[in-house]
């Protein structure tokens, strides 16, 4: 049975990592004329005012933020994805592995595209990883991609097979 991949969930975090995963991705959904689905996750904005109030979060700022990365998702969208692709950009506020994995599964995704940070050492115990999480707990095949990906040059912008001179 051949793998059936209509749907493909990229998270998107605006950093090159994650910007290099969105275009393999899209040459990735042309094979499978599959459309994609990008997502954002918005960490709640979180100000400790006084130690013994705890923690606040501050819903205008936010929805500002909420506002802002649908615009600029839809940028990134209309510089990166042909036209040909059916594209949908969803932006969610929380926890980012688990925005990830819960809208992998209400939108029925066959495919997550994420990139790893490579964080080692401290760093990783400190944060863990983003795509550690979601490949342990989604509901679908995740493809991680670390860098540099085999066979494949940002540089051109087009992700063109790299030739042997």
């Amino acid at each position: 049975m051949e793998p059936s991949i209509k749907k493909v969930l990229v998270p998107i975090d605006f950093s090159d990592y994650s910007k290099n995963a969105l275009k393999y991705a899209v040459n990735f959904t042309k094979q499978f004329n599959a459309e994609l689905l990008l997502i954002y996750v918005v960490e709640p904005v979180i100000y400790p005012p006084d130690f013994s109030m705890g923690q606040i979060a501050i819903p205008s700022v936010d929805f500002e933020m909420d506002k802002r990365a649908v615009e600029e998702l839809d940028k990134l969208a209309k510089q990166e994805i042909p036209n040909e692709i059916k594209v949908r950009s969803v932006v969610k506020t929380g926890k980012p592995f688990i925005e990830i994995i819960e809208t992998a599964s209400e939108e029925n995704i066959d495919l997550i595209i994420i990139a790893t940070h490579g964080h080692t050492g401290v760093e990783h115990i400190l944060f863990g990883s983003t795509a550690e999480k979601v490949v342990r707990k989604a509901p679908c095949p995740v493809l991680t991609l670390r860098e540099p990906i085999k066979g494949f040059d940002f540089r051109d912008g087009l992700g063109k097979e790299k030739r042997n001179k």
